[in-house]
């Protein structure tokens, strides 16, 4: 099969989940004999790294230069202006269109058997398009889901209004753009329930497994002291609320029963709000970008994932289960994972209880072994790339037959 791929950027550092799962899977896309031209935008001003031009995940590999406008700046904040007071659609999508983008998108497809749009930004550069081969949607969130779990938490003032206003707007964009699309594969049944329901999609293929490299993670030696670790981008406002959350409510309540517990926020780009935890409260490191995750992850006696906002499933909760540290998420943290709280992870979304958990495979270590050992064996057994792979080419074969590639009708245009 001939993949022609559109995502919103390079693929490399692989520092968050979404570049991780695109990455994992072309790679097996790519090594199974699929072709894969891949093209995204850059940043004019950032040099494609070596490791990815000599990476294997696409044969081809094309860039649109683009310029993105820095976050806090004076023209992002004039850009969100205008988006707001000119335009229907949520700033995070309107951001990036580009026409030289849509044009690529249109020359190139005519030699793919499919055009797939991994995650919802790209997609406004489809709109209209009339293409000759079938696309497909691959929705690694649900995006009006995030918007509307922040708005819920944001209170009032100028940022509720705001988060209000935008979650209204991809609400409405998602389901217009979702229906553009000849397929839509997303990464959970929960998420494919709620596209066939809440936006009354007919065109849902199905969903693709998480997978997770096992093999590139090891397991810890012992860990020397107690410490509390969360890993995620902190440039992701869901990441940033739950941070914010988590050392405002839950760390008081572990700390009266565990006053010296330490905290290490492992993630890239973390926001002034995140860096000012480090100064101001004792015993919490913030990372940073790291090269490798794992010494930091392997430092910590329990990971927490205290989201209370995000769609899609979680990447990093995997991670840490091969990497043989124990998990304590919220519900939604866990969303669309097959693990089962007690058996693989603790599942808690009050404060107190959640708190509650973390305070117990702190201080039942053989708790905390049976939690970890039982979550790194499911990881062994039923998770991997190739698997995910795999089911997202048999989804993409699927909008083929039933597109007609291959045959008279695999000519006609998708909207004509």
């Amino acid at each position: 099969m001939n993949l022609f791929w559109i995502k919103s950027g390079p693929l490399f550092p692989a520092d968050t989940g979404g570049r991780k799962r695109t990455l994992g899977m072309l790679r097996e896309i790519s090594r199974a004999g699929h072709h894969v031209t891949y093209l995204a935008l850059k940043p004019r001003s950032l040099q494609i790294s070596d490791e990815e031009t000599a990476d294997s995940y696409a044969t081809v590999k094309n860039w649109v230069d683009w310029d993105e406008s820095p976050r806090g700046s004076a023209k992002f904040f004039f850009e969100l202006g205008i988006n707001l007071a000119f335009s229907s659609r949520p700033y995070v999508l309107d951001k990036y269109r580009s026409r030289l983008w849509r044009e690529k998108i249109a020359t190139g497809a005519a030699a793919a058997d499919v055009v797939v749009c991994d995650f919802l930004t790209p997609a406004p550069n489809f709109e209209g398009l009339k293409l000759s081969k079938p696309t497909v949607l691959f929705q690694h969130n649900i995006e009006s889901q995030i918007w509307k779990r922040l708005a819920s938490t944001a209170g009032g003032g100028l940022k509720g209004f705001y988060l209000q206003n935008q979650w209204r707007r991809m609400l409405r964009w998602e389901e217009r753009f979702s229906k553009e699309f000849d397929g839509v594969i997303t990464v959970s049944p929960e998420d494919s329930d709620f596209c066939r329901t809440h936006y009354c999609l007919q065109n849902v293929l199905g969903d693709v497994p998480t997978g997770v490299d096992v093999d590139a993670f090891r397991l810890p030696g012992q860990s020397a002291s107690l410490c509390i670790g969360f890993l995620g981008s902190m440039d992701w406002m869901p990441n940033v609320e739950a941070v914010l959350r988590f050392m405002e409510r839950i760390l008081p309540l572990i700390r009266g029963t565990l006053p010296e517990v330490r905290i290490k926020i492992i993630g890239r780009n973390p926001p002034s709000s995140i860096l000012r935890l480090a100064t101001t409260i004792p015993l919490v490191e913030v990372t940073g970008t790291v090269a490798d995750v794992q010494p930091h992850v392997h430092e910590c006696s329990v990971m927490v994932v205290p989201l209370m906002a995000g769609g899609g499933t979680r990447i990093k909760i995997f991670e840490c289960m091969a990497m043989g540290v124990p998990v304590v998420s919220t519900a939604i943290g866990a969303e669309g994972l097959p693990v089962r709280h007690d058996k693989e992870i603790l599942i808690e979304d009050e404060d107190e209880g959640f708190a509650v958990a973390v305070i117990r495979l702190l201080t039942d270590r053989s708790k905390a072994h049976d939690l970890a050992s039982n979550a790194r064996a499911l990881m062994e057994e039923k998770f991997s790339w190739s698997a995910a792979a795999t089911r997202f080419v048999e989804l993409c074969s699927a909008a083929c037959r039933t597109y007609g590639v291959g045959e008279a009708s695999a000519t006609k245009s998708r909207n004509g």
